[in-house]
């Protein structure tokens, strides 16, 4: 591959780092066709965008961003994809149904999530678990809907007690 064909790809993977607030290395060495389009495909319905890339060409495009990324060098071995997403917990949960399948393909290297860094498969439970901002607003309106809720519901009755007197 030529160099300027290389400084291309870097720039290109560069970009999606910028573009997504949340990425994942996963391990697809050895997977075969059918496990490969299996996921291929959970990826689109899941709006997750999959990219194979060479290892030391993401080494060169986390190295030019300005968030610290060193913690991640050390799974860039074998064969590399980058999921990027827009919600934390959607590519783990993916890798949880596969795994849930019993297949080691494809694993979890390492994954960037809500400005943090998580190395090792041992943290895919840990990133399903993160809850997307919408799952967050949700129970804090939740929370504050409740007492509301129970004010609304004691005044209903004062007012059915009233108006059976």
């Amino acid at each position: 591959m030529r160099k300027e064909d290389k400084s291309v790809i870097v720039e290109q993977i560069s970009a999606l780092l910028q573009q997504y607030p949340h990425f994942y290395l996963v391990d697809i060495e050895g997977m075969n066709a059918e496990t490969t389009s299996a996921m291929r495909r959970k990826c689109f319905q899941s709006s997750v965008k999959m990219v194979a890339v060479k290892n030391t060409l993401l080494k060169k495009a986390l190295d030019a961003n300005e968030t610290d990324f060193s913690e991640m060098y050390s799974v860039l071995k074998g064969s590399t994809a980058l999921i990027f997403t827009e919600t934390a917990n959607v590519p783990a949960k993916m890798l949880k149904e596969f795994a849930s399948k019993k297949q080691e393909k494809p694993a979890l290297k390492a994954a960037f999530a809500e400005q943090t860094v998580y190395v090792g498969a041992d943290q895919l439970n840990t990133l399903a678990a993160l809850k997307s901002k919408n799952e967050l607003i949700a129970d804090v309106i939740a929370a504050l809907e409740s007492p509301i809720m129970n004010v609304l519901s004691a005044l209903e009755n004062r007012e059915a007690q009233a108006a059976a007197e």
